[in-house]
């Protein structure tokens, strides 16, 4: 095996044990974030009733082919995503960055959401 595969199987399991004990609800939903190799994805989900109440990628028309860096893209995304969370009346989210390391792009994102208005 790569160590690329052990990193990816390692985030995985990291992932799946944090997914054991956080779950959003429609009280407080979780704002779950994916990073990918060039991009960043983050959703507002109630896993109650199983809906997205909010999303924001680096994919979305408007934010595709930018020139800034990676970091301030993902803190775009973040207040991005605070604010269609307002929109739909979601003040509180459980964090869940889903077994990557709490530091560059998913903490730009994090901070970027939290000054745009979201509580966590």
């Amino acid at each position: 095996m790569t160590s690329v595969a052990n990193r990816g199987t390692a985030r995985q399991k990291r992932h799946d044990r944090i997914r054991l004990s956080l779950a959003g609800t429609s009280e407080r939903p979780r704002l779950a974030v994916f990073r990918s190799l060039n991009h960043i994805y983050a959703q507002v989900i109630d896993d109650g009733a199983g809906k997205t109440l909010a999303a924001a990628s680096t994919v979305e028309k408007e934010l595709r082919g930018s020139t800034t860096t990676k970091s301030q893209e993902a803190a775009i995304v973040g207040r991005l995503v605070a604010e269609r969370a307002k929109a739909a009346g979601v003040e509180r989210v459980v964090f869940d960055r889903a077994g990557f390391r709490y530091h560059g792009r998913i903490k730009s994102l994090a901070d970027a959401a939290r000054e745009a208005g979201l509580e966590f």
